[in-house]
């Protein structure tokens, strides 16, 4: 398949979002639940929603290019019975505004305490936002990992592999970035928050290596001797019978070649997860004036991985169109 530009930012901007709006919800939870001390003050929490909700509308913006009529966006929610991408239309905006309520809620000061649970712990409004995006935020992974993934006759993407590493990608990179924002505004908060960017990404460079061995071992189901009935072991194209490209040929291939293809693996496996854990290793033991730079630099450079590692999950699926649209003569 030919990977989009837009649609590459869409999927990584809004996980990073989305990964961030769920460490400060857990930095929350743990507080609440007595696992952490309270936090000192809430410049973490405005920050860091403020920064989500920028990361989601900035993804949202760039899904405007992939479309043909930009206008007509609104009816792309519609189908939200049967079609995964309404349900992600949807999903979006009320996930963009608990992240909104949640910032201005520690903004403004004004945090109601709804009840208190018998234990004594006080519920207050923030927490109940915090759950329900939490919520949003996952229902929202799942939305956009099954885009993908229910598209049958792509092999490659037709996987629970999908959606698990659509989560794991995100939240490892939202981790990542909370840990680089607390060590500007609450470093008493890195230690936890890098702890867990590491774990994540542990996970999703294992969530994402299973996905590359699966796909290896795939035998399309379509051949050249299946699509016209020649049984024959040699059967090789050597035109389409154009002499031109056509939207076939420019639409559903990326156009780069199998070295390249080769090039680009090791690249991400090595910018998405094995160096942004060793600077979240080194930023988590650094001093606080020193961590900052470190646990910044180890998201911005997985950051850049997670946009080679999308291009290649796009890149890497083979369309059965291909086996007819394949060169130009």
């Amino acid at each position: 398949m030919k990977p989009a530009a837009s649609v590459i930012l869409l999927t990584t901007l809004i996980g990073a979002g989305q990964g961030l709006f769920l460490a400060l919800a857990t930095l929350q939870i743990y507080a609440l639940a007595g696992l952490l001390p309270p936090a000192a003050g809430s410049a973490l929490f405005v920050a860091g929603s403020a920064v989500a909700l920028a990361l989601l509308a900035a993804g949202l913006l760039a899904s405007f290019f992939h479309l043909g009529r930009p206008e007509r966006a609104w009816r792309s929610a519609a189908m939200w019975r049967t079609s995964w991408l309404s349900r992600e239309v949807i999903v979006l905006p009320a996930f963009m505004g608990a992240v909104a309520l949640y910032g201005l809620l520690f903004a403004s000061g004004w945090n109601p305490v709804l009840m208190s649970s018998a234990r004594g712990v006080a519920i207050d409004l923030a927490l109940v936002v915090a759950i329900v995006g939490t919520l949003l935020a996952f229902a929202l992974f799942v939305c956009t990992g099954m885009i993908y993934a229910a598209i049958r006759f792509l092999a490659e993407w037709h996987t629970p592999l999908t959606p698990l590493n659509y989560t794991l990608m995100g939240g490892a990179s939202g981790f990542t970035l909370a840990a680089g924002m607390a060590a500007l505004l609450e470093p008493q908060r890195v230690a936890f928050l890098a702890g867990w960017a590491i774990v994540l990404t542990l996970l999703a460079a294992l969530g994402r290596a299973a996905s590359l061995l699966r796909n290896a071992r795939l035998k399309p189901r379509s051949t050249l001797q299946s699509a016209i009935g020649v049984k024959h072991p040699v059967v090789v194209q050597r035109s389409m019978g154009f002499m031109g490209g056509s939207f076939n040929t420019r639409e559903f291939f990326h156009g780069a070649s199998p070295g390249w293809l080769r090039t680009v693996k090791p690249a991400f496996l090595l910018l998405a997860f094995a160096v942004p854990l060793a600077l979240l290793a080194l930023g988590r033991g650094q001093p606080a004036e020193a961590s900052g730079a470190t646990l910044l630099a180890a998201f911005g450079v997985q950051y850049l991985g997670l946009l080679a590692e999308r291009w290649f999950f796009f890149a890497q699926a083979r369309h059965p169109q291909n086996l007819y649209y394949q060169a130009v003569a």
